[in-house]
């Protein structure tokens, strides 16, 4: 709907745009709530200049404030569209038919089902902000700031926050310092801290270091995984199934990573078949969840669906999850047809830090806080607090001196600048 005051009135039965080149009849104002004749949206302030009377709908457009002392926040309701925007302290929420950062909403959900097919009620976020995100980082994220980022991440309701890999600081030294971050981070409870472990030596400096979980990373292109791993596919699930072993044998859960699921910077284009026989190798040696990832972001729904399909078919929907990056701009789009598939777990970064230090050209993971804005909207639980999420990734931007990678968060910090000057 176009906004009221990019129309001027020029006759009794008809409204013409400012460029006088299209014209809409008062009746057709009229379909919409609050801009039928005689009401207060309708009635416009009138003046006469040379013979001509012009009427300036919104002139009494009302915007009312109100300021509480007790819980300082202030209430702007435009009354216009039925938007409501509270700006309690420092958190930003949309109460409205359109915009809404809970999902309590029932008719929104019940509506959501019907046009978009099932969707999960709940959604399982794993963060991989603090490992898949700093370790692409080209100055090395001090332990002191990388433990506090991990604090916001698990106070903010997120059940899973990839904390760091165990790696030779000689391939990834901006993760050099796990030991330290995983003696910080071990007595918190309720949150899982999965760490990534390339190899059986990997595994055991985890276990030492306090790990309770542990991640394992295939690709399904044989060239990245020479570049990334350095050595093929056949030997990586020789590796993987070494660390699955010994893992059982303490009770540890092992989750499996597949990369490059529908694009290569080498290869091209993934055939799905290749995803499904990586993604049979780890569930078959015990992998408990395999997170599915689009490396460089190339994918879309056209390429996303195929590929969810072939894997489902050798893999049980509830064991996947998807991991997707931004770089084409397609992360949400790709998640959402993937709920639809019945995925119930999404990996996502704060502030969409990432890319992969292999995969030339690869931008960030896609943000948490969009993929929470998102899921809220469609009335799916996560249990996560975006006003949390988003100032973690405040803390991380500042930290690393660049704006966030999080559109929902500089909606947010826009929005709650300018109210901040009302």
């Amino acid at each position: 709907m176009l906004p009221m005051k990019a129309f001027r009135k020029v006759s009794k039965n008809h409204t013409v745009f400012p460029s006088g080149r299209t014209t809409i009849s008062s009746n057709f104002l009229r379909m919409f709530p609050g801009n039928e004749k005689g009401s207060p949206l309708f009635t416009a302030s009138t003046k006469a200049s040379n013979g001509t009377r012009e009427a300036m709908f919104w002139s009494q457009h009302r915007r009312r404030m109100v300021q509480s002392d007790c819980y300082n926040q202030i209430n702007t309701r435009l009354f216009w569209n039925c938007t409501e925007v509270n700006y309690p302290c420092d958190s930003l929420r949309f109460l409205s038919r359109g915009y809404s950062t809970d999902c309590s909403d029932k008719p929104r959900r019940e509506l959501t089902c019907k046009l978009l097919g099932k969707i999960p009620e709940y959604v399982k976020i794993v963060e991989v902000g603090p490992r898949d995100g700093l370790q692409n980082e080209k100055e090395i994220v001090p332990t002191a700031v990388k433990i506090e980022l991990i604090k916001m991440l698990a106070s903010s309701g997120l059940p899973v926050v990839e904390a760091t890999s165990f790696v030779s600081p000689k391939w990834v030294p901006q993760l050099a310092d796990a030991k330290d971050v995983m003696e910080a981070i071990r007595d918190f409870e309720g949150v899982q801290f999965p760490v990534l472990t390339p190899n059986l030596k990997g595994f055991e400096l985890a276990v030492a270091a306090g790990a309770k979980e542990v991640a394992v990373f295939a690709a399904a292109s044989e060239s990245f995984s020479k570049s990334n791993i350095n050595c093929s596919i056949a030997d990586s699930l020789v590796r993987y199934n070494d660390v699955v072993l010994a893992a059982s044998k303490l009770s540890i859960p092992v989750r499996g990573y597949i990369s490059c699921v529908v694009g290569c910077p080498v290869e091209g284009v993934i055939h799905p078949s290749k995803v499904a026989y990586v993604a049979k190798k780890l569930s078959d040696m015990g992998c408990y969840e395999i997170s599915l990832g689009d490396t460089i972001g190339v994918g879309t729904p056209g390429s996303v669906i195929p590929m969810l399909e072939a894997v489902m078919d050798v893999v049980s929907v509830d064991k996947l999850a998807v991991h997707f990056h931004d770089t084409y701009g397609q992360a949400l789009t790709n998640i959402l047809v993937s709920l639809q598939a019945g995925i119930k777990t999404v990996d996502s970064s704060v502030s969409g830090l990432g890319g992969c230090p292999y995969a030339k050209g690869a931008s960030g993971n896609v943000a948490t806080e969009d993929v929470v804005y998102m899921l809220n909207g469609l009335g799916v639980k996560t249990n996560v607090d975006l006003q949390k999420i988003i100032s973690a990734g405040m803390f991380i931007s500042q930290h690393l001196g660049r704006p966030s990678g999080s559109k929902a968060a500089i909606a947010w910090s826009k929005t709650a600048a300018h109210a901040s000057k009302l």
